[in-house]
């Protein structure tokens, strides 16, 4: 949504968001709103008030989250699979059909996955029991070792974005969100 004004990059340099109460909090969508109100009155621009700090929230996100991986030396890509696999608890294992739904990637894309992973000593293969033609792919003990480091960091750097939102807040914020993603997750 953002894009409809913003600079490539999504930031002015020199730029920051002003300070002030809750009421007089001001920052860069609050003048794309306003740039775009002057030069088109005849749209309702109020979307852009959520989406646009959406959008700059996940750039933000996104960054942070990038960060913490590549401190642990991982990809984003590894992270959701390790993630997935530590998720479901001792025996952390999956097959790879459900390693794919729950990172919605293909077939292909899975095999490599588990064959990088493998190969970096993160998970094993090993046939499973109650099928002789399957495999369920294990998470090592290094595995187990990174991915919980890496969350360790990733959720500090997620609650410093969050800092400045007293806990009732949040609270209210994850259910409004909540309100608008189940729709679309369902879909």
């Amino acid at each position: 949504m953002e894009h409809a004004g913003s600079s490539a990059g999504g930031e002015t340099p020199g730029r920051t968001a002003r300070r002030g109460t809750a009421e007089h909090l001001t920052d860069e969508v609050d003048d794309l709103v306003a740039a775009w109100q002057a030069e088109r009155p005849d749209l309702d621009v109020r979307p852009m008030q959520v989406l646009s700090r959406i959008s700059r929230l996940a750039r933000h996100l996104d960054r942070e989250r990038r960060a913490a991986f590549a401190g642990h030396d991982l990809e984003s890509w590894e992270f959701d699979v390790l993630a997935a696999l530590r998720r479901q608890g001792a025996p952390y294992e999956l097959s790879p059909g459900a390693l794919l739904r729950a990172t919605l990637v293909t077939s292909g894309t899975m095999t490599n996955r588990i064959d990088r992973l493998e190969q970096a000593g993160l998970v094993r293969r090993r046939p499973d029991p109650q099928d002789k033609r399957g495999v369920l792919v294990t998470l090592t003990v290094a595995g187990q070792s990174r991915v919980d480091a890496t969350l360790a960091d990733l959720l500090e750097a997620e609650q410093a974005l969050l800092a400045a939102l007293p806990e009732g807040s949040r609270r209210t914020l994850a259910d409004l969100l909540r309100v608008l993603l189940a729709p679309l997750d369902a879909g």
